[in-house]
Parts: structure tokens; C-alpha cells; sequence
């Protein structure tokens, strides 16, 4: 299934600084990407089935994600993630999928730990736990317990997914477009790092119709439409594994989502938001 992490927050999976081809653009995000100020706060979606094509897509499918994030740039960010989707193939009996996740990310981007469990037919498919540290200009080194213990070094230009998202809403807040990215959420039994690549669109002002998101703390503020497709890593020529849209708020909460799989696409709409108190006296 799609990151986690930047469904709230990001996955918000994600999942998701290196900027080779845009080296302009990256100086810019670079110097405004502490800027940013997320909100801790909960949301539930609902997901239903958008389109599906070809004989593997589903006939229907239902589903849900509930997500809290919490913390500051001072303290960290926390985010508990669970996303249950239960898919009716055009043959056999519905699958039913069940992804949880809880990743704490310190507010420098430096440091991250993670733990993501996955049940198939409540049959548990995927056990990763593990924690990750970089330095400036060194490579990403990752601690996994789980599946296996292990010690790896992955690309030192890899975001974290907090970081990953203040760098998509610095972009946007500088008017930039696209963001190419590479992203450690922990997925892919924590060995992997995937690219990205991030569109971002003109503000909006489009009526907002999820009841949930009609609150006095969302009034006023500026929102993007935001699409990120995510590739294997090395493959960003090929089709992305699966790509995430949404619109983002300048706090970071999102609203409208899109989970794109190729041959099906489930909507996500916000059923439940719930501001949490904010850290005092953090600056960051």
C-alpha cells in the first residue's frame, strides 16, 4: 500500500535531499524549509474504490486510515498510522489488508525509528522494526531488528518523512512546482529508498465539502493540490510504483486523497479532524 506518513502529515508513508537536476530550486527549499509550522492533530478517511481497470483490479473496495501526529520541531514528531482495506477481486473472496505503523522522527530529520506490521487475511505478512541516523554528507545508516537484524547503508540524500513534507510545503510556500526527492520511510523491509517526484499546484480556493475539515482552524489558511509518484529506486524513467495525491494545508493537514495503484485507485475523504495542543515555547 501507499506510504503512510504523508497522508497526514507521510505518508504519509512517506515515505519520501537530493536535487541534483534542480539545484536552484533546492537552494531555495533549503532556505525557508524550517519554516513551516505542522499541526499536531488526528484524522480519519474513508476509501472507496475510484476507478479500476484490467482483469487484476478489484470490483469494489472499502477501507480506512486513521492518523495522529504529534510533537515539534523541538521535541519530535510522532505518527501512529493504520490503514484497513478490504479489496473484492473479480474472482474468490474480498482480501483484506491491515497496515499499521509508528515512527518517531527527531526535529532535525536526523534521527528516525520506525516499526510497520502488516496482516493479510489477518495473516501477518510483514514485521519490520529498525531505527535510522545521518550525518551531513554521509551515508544513511540503518539499524534493523526486524525482519531480520541487520546493519545497512543506504543514500545519504534521503529524507525522512516529516522532513520530506516541510520540504514540499516550503516549495509550494516559494512558488515552486517540482520537487524531486529520495525518501526512507522504513518500508520495503527498511532496506529501501525511494525517489520521488512531487508536483505541486496553484493554490486553491475550491469548496472544501468534507464536513470534518469545515473548522475554524483550517479557515483562511492556504492549501495545494499535491501529487507525488513514487519510483523504485534507480527507476524514475519507469512507471512510479504508485503515486499520492491530495491537498495539503499550509499546517500540514491533508484532505482529499488519492491512492493510485495503476490498475485501481482508492479516494480517501476526511471524515474525522481533531486539532491536538501544540508544544509550548518551540521556536524551531
Amino acid at each position: 500500500m501507499a506510504p503512510k506518513y504523508l497522508i497526514g502529515a507521510t505518508l504519509a508513508c512517506a515515505s519520501f535531499l537530493a536535487l541534483a537536476a534542480h539545484a536552484e530550486s533546492a537552494a531555495t527549499v533549503a532556505a525557508v524549509a524550517g519554516h513551516p509550522q505542522l499541526t499536531p492533530h488526528r484524522a480519519v478517511y474513508d476509501l472507496t474504490l475510484a476507478q479500476a481497470s484490467g482483469s487484476k483490479a478489484p470490483t469494489s473496495a472499502r477501507g480506512r486510515i486513521a492518523f495522529d501526529f504529534t510533537g515539534s520541531s523541538c521535541e519530535g514528531w510522532v505518527q501512529n498510522f493504520r490503514q484497513i482495506t478490504e479489496l473484492q477481486p473479480a474472482e474468490g473472496p474480498p482480501r483484506l489488508s491491515d497496515m499499521r505503523s509508528a515512527t518517531f522522527e527527531a526535529g532535525d530529520g536526523k534521527d528516525f525509528r520506525f516499526r510497520i506490521e502488516t496482516k493479510l487475511d489477518n495473516v501477518q505478512a510483514e514485521d519490520i522494526d529498525g531505527k535510522a541516523k545521518k550525518k551531513t554528507g554521509a551515508a544513511l545508516s540503518v539499524d534493523l531488528a526486524r525482519p531480520k537484524q541487520s546493519q545497512l547503508s543506504l543514500d545519504g540524500g534521503a529524507l525522512f518523512p516529516t522532513e520530506h513534507l516541510r520540504h514540499i510545503l516550503a516549495a509550494a510556500l516559494t512558488n515552486e512546482r517540482i520537487l524531486e526527492a529520495k525518501v526512507f520511510d522504513g518500508s520495503g523491509d527498511g532496506e529501501k529508498v525511494f525517489d520521488t517526484m512531487s508536483v505541486i499546484g496553484r493554490p486553491t480556493s475550491s469548496v472544501v465539502t468534507e464536513k470534518a475539515a469545515q473548522i475554524k482552524e483550517l479557515e483562511g489558511l492556504k492549501r495545494w493540490p499535491v501529487s507525488i509518484s513514487y519510483f523504485e529506486p534507480g527507476k524514475r524513467d519507469e512507471q512510479p510504483v504508485y503515486v499520492l495525491s491530495f491537498d495539503l494545508y499550509e499546517n500540514g493537514v491533508s484532505r482529499a486523497l488519492k491512492l493510485d495503484y495503476g490498475d485501481f485507485a482508492l479516494t480517501g475523504e476526511m471524515t474525522e479532524l481533531s486539532i491536538l495542543p501544540s508544544a509550548a515555547n518551540c521556536k524551531m
